[in-house]
């Protein structure tokens, strides 16, 4: 009966005892992970959302309010005659909307002057590049799906109104090298459901974009769009595939407002519309080179 009733007491001591311990582990081991330094992701990889004709993998903070003005002039080739195309007929434009729903979302919805398209869309941050290369990369999705606002009779004899629609995927990979250079490449899909008999509905496309400071404010910005030739997925045995978009510009930027002027090689300003239908070509020189401009403001919510 002693030895129950010291084993009875020993229970009774060592219980609480090791209750004690097992608490004061966790609250040392949460410490310790309280006080481990957070790698957080770096510091504006670009200065806006878009780069000339492309997204940047930038997704504003939650509650952010965008408006931008997309514009595209005509062709540089009358030179001084019409301001290298500030007054040439042809000019295109788009006004957009952006809302940031999460720190890692926003939505979108543009209306653009060539085909009258309305676009809705949708950017996602993945991932984010991070200070300390805990992850080395930002990777960024983004799609759309526009509607032709043109005429019915655009569209031939066997009109349907899903006839107007086309779509736009892409996946961004980019990474801030340093303080002066930001690099990012692209893979999009294009589709229409709509187009000329000797046209392929889809076409893949890689690109290339980037940034490069030389002051805080201050940026040259450049993009390559290619499209793709790829007989697997063609529907046609003899294609031409569109041309690619160069473009080179300088950009200057605040806190809250992006300012863009730059040369490219494509009228369009919708991803799609420019690796489906460009026909401009660089190598023509100022007669399939266009000046645009970009600008952007933000408001917090």
């Amino acid at each position: 009966m002693k030895n129950l009733k010291n084993t009875s007491c020993m229970k009774k001591i060592i219980l609480p005892l090791l209750l004690l311990l097992f608490g004061f582990s966790a609250a040392i081991a949460q410490e310790a992970e309280t006080d481990k330094p957070i790698d957080k992701p770096v510091r504006s990889p670009f200065a806006s959302d878009v780069l000339i004709d492309n997204q940047t993998g930038v997704v504003p903070v939650k509650g952010t309010f965008e408006w931008l003005i997309q514009h595209r002039f005509g062709t540089m080739d009358n030179g001084i005659k019409d301001v290298f195309g500030l007054y040439t007929p042809g000019a295109n434009i788009r006004m957009g909307f952006n809302y940031s729903l999460l720190d890692n979302l926003v939505v979108s919805y543009g209306l653009t002057m060539k085909n009258m398209y309305s676009d809705f869309a949708v950017k996602y941050a993945l991932l984010e590049q991070t200070r300390e290369n805990t992850i080395p990369v930002a990777v960024t999705l983004y799609g759309n799906m526009a509607i032709d606002g043109r005429n019915e009779k655009v569209f031939g004899v066997d009109y349907n109104f899903t006839n107007r629609f086309s779509y736009f995927g892409q996946v961004i990979v980019g990474r801030k090298f340093n303080d002066w250079l930001s690099l990012q490449a692209t893979g999009s899909f294009a589709h229409y459901n709509s187009v000329a008999a000797d046209m392929n509905h889809d076409v893949f496309g890689v690109g290339i974009n980037g940034r490069i400071n030389f002051s805080p404010q201050s940026s040259v910005l450049f993009q390559c769009d290619i499209p793709l030739k790829i007989q697997s997925i063609s529907e046609q045995l003899d294609w031409d595939v569109a041309k690619p978009n160069f473009g080179i510009g300088y950009e200057v930027s605040t806190s809250t407002h992006a300012f863009q002027i730059f040369v490219t090689s494509s009228n369009g300003i919708l991803p799609q519309d420019n690796y489906m239908y460009n026909q401009f070509d660089l190598t023509n020189g100022f007669s399939d080179l266009m000046l645009g401009f970009t600008i952007t403001r933000l408001w917090n919510f």
